[in-house]
């Protein structure tokens, strides 16, 4: 399953999960603060290519510990400015950052795989075409998510999911180096 869109070109979005697929996933528990924060292997690399391949990168995350109370909005700002930090020394970019604190069970909650974060991203970035965007994840929400909002989606990692993604790798860098 090593099919991906034709000419992709600066014109294309790509949205990308974080806890999973860039960063190390914590079982059962949340990344609270930078020293908890790590990269997966290749992920820099990755977002090097990324950067010269798409126009614009968005990361979306559901991040519901803190609604649980365990960490601020705040704290995960400074975890995000860490990540978008490192990222750039390895000359890769983020366009923007779209979080979703609320919990499952919060009525009318954005949470992925409601498609309301790509919309957000939409209206601050109106160049953003959902038909030349890819949706990067490792759970059934990240490729409902990017299905919702018409995306090509690739699922990274071995999770079993019930929605079909359009394609999938092993790791974020797989998938970047698959790109060239």
């Amino acid at each position: 399953m090593n099919v991906l869109p034709e000419k992709i070109d600066g014109s294309w979005t790509l949205f990308l999960d974080r806890d999973g697929v860039i960063n190390v996933r914590l079982i059962d528990d949340y990344v609270k603060n930078i020293n908890e924060f790590e990269f997966l292997p290749g992920v820099l690399d990755a977002f090097e290519i990324f950067a010269e391949k798409f126009g614009k990168i968005i990361i979306v995350t559901n991040q519901q510990g803190v609604a649980k109370g365990l960490m601020t909005l705040d704290m995960v700002h400074l975890i995000h400015r860490f990540m978008v930090e490192q990222i750039e020394k390895q000359k890769g970019r983020v366009d923007g950052i779209y979080v979703c604190p609320q919990l499952k069970t919060d009525p009318d909650n954005y949470r992925k795989p409601s498609p309301r974060m790509a919309f957000m991203a939409q209206s601050d970035f109106p160049e953003i075409d959902f038909e030349k965007s890819i949706m990067v994840g490792d759970s059934n929400s990240d490729v409902e998510f990017g299905k919702n909002a018409g995306m090509f989606t690739v699922l990274v990692g071995d999770e079993q999911t019930e929605t079909f993604p359009d394609n999938r790798f092993d790791s974020l860098i797989s998938f970047a180096e698959n790109l060239k």
